[in-house]
């Protein structure tokens, strides 16, 4: 076939299919272009999910009329130095404008500092319009209708008009939390209007930012980071334990202030969790790593959504150490959900309850609305819920009531009941579990501090406190290894076999001895005694697979763990064990003394905590 030039309209349209995927590809463009500009305020208007109209405006440095046949060329920046591994802003490759001019009807009006009045250029299907005079603001707006009209096959790729419009909002969510200074607005015809206040670039301003954008919630159940590890320093918040979802879309990661999706920082948040959360739930998480721009690449995709760094294995274990760290230094912890979760099954109507009670209508007496009395019925103890468990009740003026002596505190008191006996000692209940006072269906303590009543799971609280102690005693040495009658040898592919080489004085601390058998082949010698019967062959390639993705051999202690975890589990107090009042207190300071202990070891919470003025406003006390 005879070699021909393509013409620039198909290769803008060819580079904007690498880079223009969806009308939310166009906003991060646009919005990080503002954001290079120095804006302190950015609004983005859309119609139609973003393929009728996109409209960001700013107010940054604008450019000059003469730059503007410059904008919409391809290859044009005013970012990239003659080094282009010093990439310092986030946008550098100078395909934004032309590729989507290829593809839509572009409109770029700008004014810099200064300036008599703006200028505008226009660019449709390719075709550049001459520069021409206008009335603006300083800044820069760029709007973008009919999006793909010139590529209309593009069109039957994209999404309903809701899920374009929810894309472009993650985006600028997105960008939010890498900017707390920066003002956000977001509206349009198809959306309600999300407005994001510049808040200050500090500590206290981010955790403020995180809130807008992630919810109140999270920064209520967040834990801070702050770490830094030979040039790499990494900060923000990731959630406790017991505050997880259901997939991994709360997960932000930023680099150098660019928000990426990373599968190494998206496995070394899963490590750094492994203890502490089940398969199924996902931590949530703000991170920004900052480092030279040397030591990473971030023209690895056209849209700049991957990065690779020079030392994957620093960057990893920088995370997974400092979120372990903030974890252990975390202390005692409950998920306000969990708190929230049991106020709202208390407000729920008991099921059974036939005595006379307030119908409820929208907004209670609480919280601004009213209660409508219903007719008055006779209460009789036989049917309710909280009628005694023997003997019939007294008459005490004129009505049915329990005996009193069913209250008193004799000699047949329940052993569930006998911590709450005498008053709490102060010194106990200053502690943050406080002092047990009961032992509700022989499974659940509940204790009460200062301020707070606390419930807990006296299982999964044994089991985190058994597994913390079987995993010390495991790492602190080197594991048992047993002796293979022959040697097993894996067949590997070359790569993956010096891999797991490189790994062996590691692998042996956890009890697999191995070393090289010539080319291509591993000979495995010993295997930890706690995994018994093992599939060598599978286990070395798994490892090899683990190496070669994350430059760790997490898979073994993986396996080790989970041994640890299920003795744990058979080990612990079982539900259903009454306990004295001096074994709870213990259990719970046991608790407060161990990292982690606020989840079991299958990420389920061990205790909730229900603060006393919660419960006083059950009770419409407050």
């Amino acid at each position: 076939m005879t070699i021909r030039q393509l013409s620039d309209t198909v290769i803008n349209q060819i580079a904007a299919g690498e880079v223009i995927e969806r009308p939310a590809s166009v906003v991060k463009e646009l919005v990080e272009n503002a954001l290079d500009a120095g804006a302190s305020r950015v609004e983005v208007a859309t119609a139609g999910g973003g393929l009728s109209l996109l409209r960001v405006s700013d107010n940054g440095s604008g450019m000059a009329a003469g730059e503007l046949p410059l904008a919409v060329s391809r290859h044009c920046t005013s970012k990239l130095s003659e080094d282009i591994h010093d990439i310092r802003t986030l946008g550098f490759r100078g395909e934004a404008l032309p590729s989507i001019g290829s593809v839509a009807r572009l409109s770029l009006r700008s004014r810099p500092p200064g300036a008599d009045a703006a200028a505008e250029i226009t660019v449709e299907g390719g075709r550049v319009s001459p520069v021409r005079p206008v009335a603006a603001n300083q800044g820069t707006t760029v709007e973008v209708r009919d999006l793909f009209f010139a590529t209309p096959a593009r069109l039957k790729f994209m999404k309903s008009e809701r899920a374009e419009t929810a894309a472009i909002s993650e985006v600028v969510r997105r960008m939010a939390l890498a900017f707390p200074q920066v003002r956000f607005a977001l509206s349009g015809t198809d959306r309600g209007v999300l407005e994001l206040p510049a808040v200050p670039a500090d500590g206290d301003g981010l955790l403020r930012r995180i809130a807008q954008v992630m919810g109140k919630e999270f920064s209520e159940n967040t834990l801070a980071i702050d770490a830094a590890r030979e040039g790499v320093s990494l900060t923000g918040h990731v959630s406790i334990p017991s505050f997880t979802r259901g997939n991994a879309m709360q997960q932000y990661f930023y680099v150098n202030g660019r928000p990426v999706r990373d599968k190494l920082l998206a496995g070394a948040i899963r490590g750094a969790y492994m203890d502490v959360l089940p398969r199924d739930r996902h931590a949530v998480a703000a991170l920004f790593l900052s480092l030279d721009p040397a030591l990473v690449d971030v023209n690895v995709h056209p849209a700049k959504a991957d990065v690779r760094f020079r030392d994957p294995g620093l960057v990893r274990g920088l995370i997974v150490g400092a979120i372990r760290h903030a974890l252990e230094g975390s202390g005692m912890r409950a998920s306000t959900s969990g708190a929230d979760a049991m106020l709202a099954a208390f407000q729920r109507p008991a099921r059974g309850f036939s005595g006379p009670a307030p119908a409820y209508t929208p907004g209670s007496a609480m919280n601004g609305g009213s209660f409508a009395r219903r007719p008055a019925q006779d209460w009789r103890w036989e049917t309710s819920p909280s009628r005694p468990l023997d003997g019939a009740p007294a008459p005490v003026s004129g009505f049915s009531a329990p005996r009193q002596a069913a209250f008193d505190v004799g000699p047949g008191l329940s052993a569930d009941a006998r911590a709450g006996v005498e008053e709490a000692p102060a010194e106990l209940t200053r502690n943050p579990l406080g002092a047990a006072r009961a032992q509700v269906h022989e499974n659940y303590i509940v204790a009460q501090t200062e301020d707070s009543l606390v419930i807990v799971d006296q299982h999964a609280a044994h089991e985190r406190l058994v597994y913390e102690a079987l995993k010390e005693a495991l790492h602190a040495r080197p594991l048992p290894a047993q002796m293979l009658l022959m040697p097993e040898i894996v067949d590997l592919p070359e790569e993956d076999a010096e891999r797991v080489a490189s790994h062996a004085e590691l692998l042996a601390r956890f009890g697999l001895g191995l070393e090289r058998f010539g080319p291509g082949a591993i000979a495995v010698r010993e295997t930890p005694s706690m995994l018994g019967a093992v599939d060598v062959p599978q286990l070395v390639r798994d490892l090899a697979d683990e190496i070669a993705e994350n430059d760790t051999a997490d898979t073994l202690k993986e396996r080790i763990d989970h041994i640890a975890a299920t003795m744990a589990c058979h080990g612990s107090v079982r539900s259903g064990r009454r306990l004295r009042p001096e074994e709870m207190n213990a259990l719970l300071r046991q608790m407060e003394a161990t990292p982690g202990s606020g989840t079991c070891n299958h990420g389920r919470p061990t205790y909730i905590e229900l603060k006393l003025t919660d419960i006083e406003r059950l009770f419409g006390r407050r």
